[in-house]
């Protein structure tokens, strides 16, 4: 039971760091598809950087490994963004069509960066210096809480990250300008540029920012759920975990704190077909067992449709291109 938790708060915390992402995004009004897409190329972007250099370098020092990694991996889906925000902000192409070209497009690009800087087209490649800087522990909480330190301690930095960013993005939302001012951009942007705000330069930003937090996600997923190996086959599992981050957005209502412990019931659904049949000695399909977030996620979209309430409906203009002479 406590490896079923400790693997479902582990899902939790990757899904919860690529809708992060998405949720920054779309409260400004973008409805971004591309994540699966940005995730991929965060992937193989921050793989491929620490693989390149611990080839290069006799002894990898572990500052320059984690920068790295991290920097290259963020700025490279930053860049997926920045593409999204040009043609749906400045050209107002259809922000659906943008999002899934950009997700054919980057698991293409993943591929490609793939087979090219690490000569990987099928086998799995491993950076096990990268994978033990993702994967180390807290020193002494870690070992001497006994089931505390199991439950809670058992996982590498960028769980607690996804934690600080969370609330972080909680607190800059309700209780600063800028959240506030990026909440009313997404709401109605006709009003806010009519107050002053600079509608583009938001979008612009919460696209560009959202993804690299989704491009994070991404390495996060080869680097410690797939143990620091990374092979062209992980593309499509990845692309699946960045559907189910765009679904957990819904499914959180919008906001992040929800996306904490609706990761959750997300990664308890994800391990079912692992624990669940030992546990009540009965036959689990695999896939059938996978589909249960997805299940979920309609079913509580359902509910909130149904309740109709202004606090857990997603932004006005979401998915709306804004034209400015229109308004």
């Amino acid at each position: 039971m406590i490896i079923w938790i400790q693997k479902a708060i582990g899902f939790a915390a990757l899904i919860t760091l690529a809708a992060l992402g998405e949720l920054l995004t779309e409260k400004s009004g973008g409805l971004n598809l591309g994540t699966p897409g940005t995730m991929c190329v965060g992937a193989a972007t921050g793989f491929i950087a620490a693989f390149r250099y611990c080839q290069a370098a006799e002894e990898p020092s572990v500052i320059v490994i984690l920068l790295l990694t991290l920097l290259v991996s963020f700025l490279s889906a930053m860049l997926i963004g920045l593409i999204y925000s040009f043609f749906t902000v400045t050209l107002r192409i259809n922000q659906n069509v943008v999002g899934l070209v950009l997700t054919i497009f980057g698991c293409g690009l993943a591929e490609f960066l793939s087979i090219y800087f690490v000569q990987s087209s099928s086998g799995n490649v491993r950076c096990d210096p990268a994978n033990r800087v993702f994967t180390a522990l807290i020193p002494w909480v870690s070992e001497k809480l006994g089931v505390v330190s199991d439950l809670l301690f058992s996982y590498g930095f960028m769980l607690y990250v996804t934690i600080a960013i969370a609330v972080g993005m909680h607190l800059v939302f309700n209780k600063t300008r800028v959240g506030l001012n990026l909440r009313a951009v997404g709401e109605s942007p006709a009003t806010a540029d009519a107050a002053g705000i600079n509608v583009t330069r938001y979008k612009y930003a919460a696209s560009c920012i959202g993804s690299g937090i989704t491009g994070l996600a991404g390495v996060y997923c080869v680097m410690e759920f797939k143990s620091g190996a990374w092979a062209t086959a992980d593309i499509s599992t990845i692309q699946a975990f960045g559907w189910m981050a765009v679904a957990l957005v819904i499914f959180a209502v919008w906001k992040p704190l929800n996306l904490l412990w609706g990761s959750l019931v997300f990664g308890i659904c994800y391990w079912a077909y692992q624990y669940l049949p030992g546990m009540l000695g009965i036959k689990v399909s695999t896939d059938l067992a996978q589909m249960l977030p997805y299940i979920i996620t309609i079913i509580v979209l359902i509910i909130v449709s149904l309740g109709k309430k202004k606090e857990n409906l997603g932004p006005a203009s979401l998915g709306m291109t804004y034209f400015r002479e229109e308004r």
